[in-house]
């Protein structure tokens, strides 16, 4: 996993079926509120997580941490439930990409947005100075995360990571940012009893696991602690910009631009895995949105995340650093889309297909077993609709006349039964 986020619960659909959570965090990975889910009763005896509370003591003093800090930091640790339930957990269903922007980038978050910025004006234009990344951008993945600080999660960290580690299903990674967790109480950034976040293991204003932490935190106002918990976002935003300017953030390149393909249009020319100068792209008739030339801004791919009955996008380099946050198309479009509105830019102009419905992930699974069988090979059967998917569909599209635009359409599979 690339991003900040929990590698281990990133649950996305790909190429347009994105799973999200209620308005005040839309993140792909969540699960939807209302829907059926698996029911998981997690037990486990007090006496076998004190024996691998004890067998772990022994590994994180080998690593370098404290006695004294880690009895600390495990004085309250308790095995949480919540976590495992959470965790096992899987929605069957999904929604689309419109429903998830309608959330993502609603008036209200827009709004709050274009008031963080303001109220957060000088210190934003400090972190942009030093680090080269808009300050839009930044308040955006503020906004996605946390609702601008609302909603940072209060799980104890200590406790639901060691729940996970110790559930073993995991266990590595969790264990790994456990340990990390326990090298951010040791430096003094913070106490154990404030380090909260979500029941996965992501903290602060924006989110960050611990390794992301201890790599990218920044102590921007200058008081000694890395302090993402605090009221004050100043740190926690500092370090969003550090973590994207590491990656190669360029300041002045969108993330985007909606765009409107000519009639004819070779859609087996779109995808991530294609790129051209915007000058390539213009002989070939692209134009933005509404109707003008673009300027150039590098190399860039031309991306249908509904397939061609709904927006198209120019994406450039940007648009993958922003990835690294988290990898679902979604989640990259609503950050861009929203530090774009809050920047004062327009909603999007194109209509999406709002009569299809997601695919379930066992349809998702259908489809490629099916694909497969019919001679379009899909290079294995896991649910996630990802290149190689995406090239059976178009392959199969051709075969019976239909646009190749490599959608994972209800259509695709009524075809294939």
């Amino acid at each position: 996993m690339r991003s900040f986020l929990v590698a281990a619960v990133l649950a996305v659909a790909g190429s347009g079926s994105f799973a999200i959570a209620p308005d005040i965090s839309p993140r792909p990975e969540a699960r939807i509120p209302g829907l059926v889910e698996v029911s998981v009763e997690a037990r486990v005896s007090n006496v076998a997580f004190e024996r691998w509370i004890s067998e772990f003591r022994r590994r994180a003093v080998a690593q370098g941490i404290r006695p004294q800090v880690f009895d600390q930091a495990f004085q309250s640790v308790r095995y949480d439930t919540d976590v495992i339930q959470r965790d096992r957990n899987q929605a069957e269903f999904t929604k689309q990409i419109w429903e998830y922007l309608e959330s993502a980038v609603s008036d209200t978050r827009v709004k709050n947005g274009k008031a963080a910025l303001r109220d957060h004006k000088r210190t934003l234009a400090a972190i942009e100075a030093r680090y080269g990344v808009e300050a839009e951008v930044v308040v955006a993945i503020w906004g996605l995360e946390s609702a601008y600080g609302s909603f940072r999660g209060n799980t104890p960290i200590i406790s639901a990571l060691a729940t996970l580690a110790f559930d073993g299903r995991r266990g590595r990674f969790f264990e790994e940012q456990l340990i990390a967790a326990l090298r951010i109480v040791q430096s003094g950034d913070v106490r154990p009893d404030r380090m909260t976040g979500s029941w996965a293991g992501a903290m602060g204003h924006t989110q960050f696991i611990p390794t992301s932490y201890l790599a990218y935190a920044q102590d921007f106002d200058g008081d000694g602690r890395r302090d993402i918990w605090s009221d004050d976002p100043t740190d926690a935003l500092a370090s969003t910009a550090a973590y994207l300017a590491r990656f190669g953030w360029t300041k002045g390149q969108p993330w985007g631009i909606e765009v409107r393909l000519p009639r004819g249009f070779d859609y087996s020319q779109s995808g991530e895995r294609i790129k051209k100068s915007v000058g390539e792209w213009m002989a070939a008739g692209v134009r933005d949105a509404a109707g003008n030339r673009i300027p150039e801004h590098g190399r860039a791919s031309i991306l249908l995340p509904a397939g061609a009955q709904g927006a198209a996008f120019m994406i450039f380099d940007n648009f993958h650093v922003i990835e690294r946050y988290n990898t679902a198309d979604a989640y990259v479009i609503g950050v861009g889309h929203l530090s774009d509105r809050i920047g004062g830019g327009r909603p999007i102009q194109a209509n999406w297909p709002v009569d299809d419905r997601a695919l379930r992930f066992s349809e998702k699974q259908e489809m490629q077993r099916r694909l497969t069988g019919a001679g379009f090979d899909t290079q294995g059967v896991d649910g996630i609709i990802g290149p190689n998917t995406i090239q059976a569909i178009r392959r199969f599209q051709r075969s019976v006349g239909m646009i190749p635009d490599g959608y994972a359409s209800y259509e695709i599979l009524r075809r294939l039964r």
